[in-house]
């Protein structure tokens, strides 16, 4: 639903560029359908207006909802003509700048708008004839919806997703767990690998105790190795032998043959005490757990693999130790999280004014510090009062967490990203989870989606 819903502000930015392109419009100008396309553009920049409050309203009103839908489907129609237009308009270019002497050669080649027949000229007048009957319908449907006008924000947020934070609530919990794996625990039950499984909820900080713990100096000098490996809903039993094996070994591997990198993995274990934590495990298949634990034990006695889930039944699977449950922050930690981001670049005078609200905000968190964090991010690039009341009364929180499967929290983070970053941010979907990015390729596909212009020099 996130996705697939909420990204028509976004949609709308790129096709209002298109539709102000200049070789675009000077092939419209040729084929007498200018004054369309600008209709077009007045229309889309006064469904815009409302666009962003109808993203908000479709949570509780159907109405609206299947009002976004069907003006999404419709600016992909405009989108579609439009591509269809800067094709012909470049074709055209290539044609004309080819010089008469080889025009014969490249029409063989490029067929034209014409040469298939008037049909093809016909089949989008058609297609133009009924985005506009389509256009009356939605701005004649908008008024019905009462939805509230607002001018376009193109504020550059600072992201949420800051690197470096203070942790708080967490020293216990930690030198709990520390206490169990540095002592002699388990050795006495033959069991040469122990299991330390944290339990909790999604953005409750698993993975944050997880990398206190990993970084601990007193870890670096028990282990022998360290190996971190992110797992997710795909327990891939090749792809996790073989991670753990690049990471101990120092070297890449290619091969997919699972009793081959076993052996290999078993070689590079074998009398090492290692530390392995492994992050976000779904697998509730005690066969598979099985065959990797087997490989695992070539380690010398006392090595420990760290588990994070947010499942008890994963956990039960693999433990030979209970599990540590991770709760929720207390009030006073929650607030330090978020107040420290919210107000960060805020005068005390400022401060005064936006604190009572930032209370009431602060308590949506729920204690889960990935919430705080991302709340305390959005704020701290917004000193104005309504803004913070905006944040505070939004629909968004209305939407229950099993029909997003994500937190309402990051559903506003992204409600309030700018608009031309929106549909950036949604392409990334398409990657499995973990994909680790390399921005030259992003960049190349975001500018191949028309997401990011790129015959801007020097940007």
């Amino acid at each position: 639903m996130f996705v697939g819903e909420v990204f028509l502000s976004s949609l709308f930015e790129v096709v209002l560029d298109k539709l102000v392109a200049t070789p675009l419009l000077e092939y419209a100008r040729r084929q007498k359908v200018e004054s369309t396309l600008e209709d077009w553009r007045k229309t889309l920049l006064h469904l815009q207006a409302v666009v962003n409050d109808a993203e908000q309203k479709q949570i509780k009103d159907t109405a609206v909802k299947m009002w976004l839908d069907d003006l999404k489907a419709l600016a992909y129609d405009i989108e579609d003509v439009l591509d269809e237009f800067d094709s012909e308009a470049r074709r055209r270019s290539l044609v004309e700048g080819s010089g008469q002497t080889s025009t014969s050669k490249v029409r063989k080649l490029i067929p034209t708008f014409h040469s298939s027949g008037v049909r093809s000229n016909d089949k989008i007048r058609k297609k133009m004839k009924k985005i506009n009957q389509e256009l009356i319908a939605v701005v004649k449907r908008k008024s019905d919806l009462h939805l509230t006008e607002g001018v376009v924000n193109e504020e550059r947020l600072t992201t949420s997703l800051v690197d470096e934070f203070e942790v708080y609530g967490r020293d216990a919990d930690k030198e709990k767990i520390m206490q169990s794996l540095l002592s002699d625990e388990g050795h006495g039950t033959g069991r040469k690998v122990r299991v330390i499984p944290i339990v909790g909820m999604g953005g409750v900080g698993k993975t944050t105790l997880a990398q206190m713990i990993y970084n601990d100096g007193r870890v670096k000098d028990e282990f022998d190795l360290r190996v971190w490996v992110y797992v997710s809903d795909q327990f891939d039993l090749v792809g996790i032998t073989r991670a753990i094996l690049e990471s101990v070994s120092g070297h890449s591997y290619d091969s997919k043959n699972l009793p081959l990198l076993e052996d290999k993995l078993q070689k590079e274990l074998n009398g090492k005490r290692f530390f392995l934590v492994l992050d976000d495990m779904w697998n509730q298949d005690p066969i598979r757990w099985s065959s990797l634990e087997k490989t695992l034990r070539a380690g010398a006695l006392g090595s420990v693999v760290m588990v994070t889930t947010r499942h008890e039944d994963v956990a039960s699977i693999m433990r030979t130790t209970p599990s540590h449950h991770l709760s929720e922050l207390s009030d006073e930690h929650c607030w330090s999280v978020f107040a420290d981001l919210a107000f960060e670049n805020i005068t005390p005078d400022a401060r005064q004014n936006l604190e009572p609200i930032g209370r009431q905000i602060f308590k949506k968190c729920k204690g889960l510090p990935l919430a705080a964090k991302t709340l305390g991010g959005l704020l701290r690039s917004k000193h104005d009062e309504n803004a913070w009341k905006n944040m505070l009364n939004s629909e968004i929180w209305e939407l229950p967490v099993e029909q997003s499967r994500i937190l309402p929290v990051l559903h506003l983070s992204y409600h309030y990203l700018p608009s031309t970053l929106k549909q950036c941010f949604a392409y990334c979907s398409i990657f499995p989870k973990d994909h680790e990015f390399r921005k030259e390729e992003l960049i190349l596909l975001w500018v191949a989606q028309g997401f990011v212009g790129g015959l801007k020099r020097g940007r």
